[in-house]
């Protein structure tokens, strides 16, 4: 199909000009159902971007819209601080019965504000808190939120910079595979641990995501996690995974660790934990970390009582039955396979992912932007990932159909091609 782009005067003359994802889709959208999202011309596209993976259920899923609107036409709370209501306490139920029990975590549940950085942000300050110590852990190419704490832990040169301070008590580390299986997993990371001329303050806490997203879709080995875990057991740190792009299902289990076996000792949540793009997070811990005093940490908009409502029907509807894992994991196949075929025909493209979240990466970075615009041309959204944009970055929800999927595939396989 063939797109205009459309005369943006009020976005260009009052909005910031921090705005990006625009840039890339020159289109005023205005709709949505499901895996797709129509602009205000009536154009079509299908989204393989999923909000960042905020909605990994789909636009404007139908059982989550008809208990916001039920919940909403009845007066429900919509603003609670941290009062007690009716919309947590079923959230809070649920998410112990359909989640926590049936995978044996023993996790309390706080509720830190509305976004991710701010769970991000909650782990670190109670992970010093417990500890006593400031300095945390993280590692090459991590993404973990934009503000101050959460950049100081992130890897991205050009995010950090945006910081406009020195970014302090943050150390990085090499990420599985940094050195293409060259050296030994944690050697570099233990012998500054066990040096006492290393210079590494003792760290509180490593943060580690088990895939990362923006990162460039650079996924985590089950035994290097394994490994990370009893590397922190036996030196007295705490390891926070970081599962906001990641969890709710976005790699098969409902926790993207689940695979690997390990319990981390603080996780956090958010994107897809209110199931329909409203804003919420978690940040789960181990009992005997809860150590926080009354209002020690607290946010204004920490309690989204209609985010309540739609994450507690998410679960009920999605979780209960053990199907929705089953269904991420088969469309992940069908991914790997039509992967498989484009990296046969393009020799400079190498794939890697899990469950519903793949990264193709060229070795020309442009390539990969110029993917992404001709997908949008051809009314396929795709956004790039890693330090130098060099990764396509599939996130498609995780209730899209088959043959949704196979269109999206298709659409893919022509950009690659024509971009050549």
């Amino acid at each position: 199909m063939t797109i205009t782009p459309p005369a943006l005067s009020v976005f260009e003359t009052l909005e910031s000009e921090v705005r990006s994802y625009c840039r890339g889709w020159p289109a005023v959208f205005d709709r949505a159902q499901g895996a797709r999202l129509t602009d205000e011309d009536g154009h079509s596209y299908l989204d393989f971007f999923a909000g960042a993976g905020s909605l990994n259920y789909g636009h404007n899923n139908p059982v989550l819209k008809r208990a916001l609107i039920d919940y909403i036409e009845r007066d429900g709370i919509t603003h609670g601080l941290d009062m007690a209501t009716t919309a947590k306490r079923a959230f809070l139920e649920t998410f112990q019965n359909v989640i926590l029990r049936p995978r044996d975590l023993p996790y309390k549940v706080m509720f830190p504000g509305p976004t991710g950085t701010n769970a991000v942000e909650s782990a670190l300050k109670l992970a010093r808190k417990v500890k006593g110590r400031e300095s945390v852990v993280s590692f090459t190419n991590a993404f973990h939120g934009m503000s101050l704490g959460s950049l100081a832990v992130t890897g991205n040169a050009f995010k950090r910079a945006g910081a406009g301070i020195p970014l302090v008590h943050g150390t990085p580390m090499p990420f599985d595979n940094y050195f293409d299986g060259t050296v030994p997993d944690f050697l570099w990371f233990e012998r500054l641990l066990e040096d006492q001329g290393s210079g590494l303050n003792k760290p509180a806490a490593v943060i580690v995501e088990t895939v990362q997203g923006e990162g460039g879709i650079n996924v985590a080995r089950a035994e290097w996690l394994r490994a990370l875990k009893e590397l922190c057991e036996r030196q007295d740190m705490l390891l926070i995974v970081d599962d906001i792009q990641m969890g709710c299902g976005r790699t098969g289990g409902f926790f993207s660790f689940e695979e690997s076996g390990i319990v981390p000792d603080i996780v956090t949540l958010s994107k897809s934990i209110s199931g329909y793009g409203l804003p919420m997070s978690l940040c789960l811990f181990k009992p005997e970390l809860d150590i926080w005093e009354p209002g020690e940490h607290n946010g204004t908009f920490r309690g989204n009582n209609p985010a309540f409502v739609t994450a507690a029907a998410v679960l009920d509807a999605y979780w209960a039955d053990g199907q929705m894992e089953k269904q991420t994991l088969a469309r992940g196949e069908q991914v790997e396979q039509a992967l498989l075929s484009i990296c046969a025909e393009e020799p400079t493209a190498q794939f890697r992912g899990r469950g519903l979240v793949w990264g193709m990466e060229f070795e020309d970075p442009a390539r990969a932007s110029a993917v992404c615009a001709r997908a949008f041309e051809l009314g396929l959204l795709l956004e790039t990932s890693g330090p130098q944009s060099e990764v396509v970055k599939l996130l498609p929800p995780l209730t899209i159909t088959t043959e949704e999927l196979d269109e999206g595939l298709r659409t893919l396989a022509r950009c690659v091609r024509e971009t050549a």
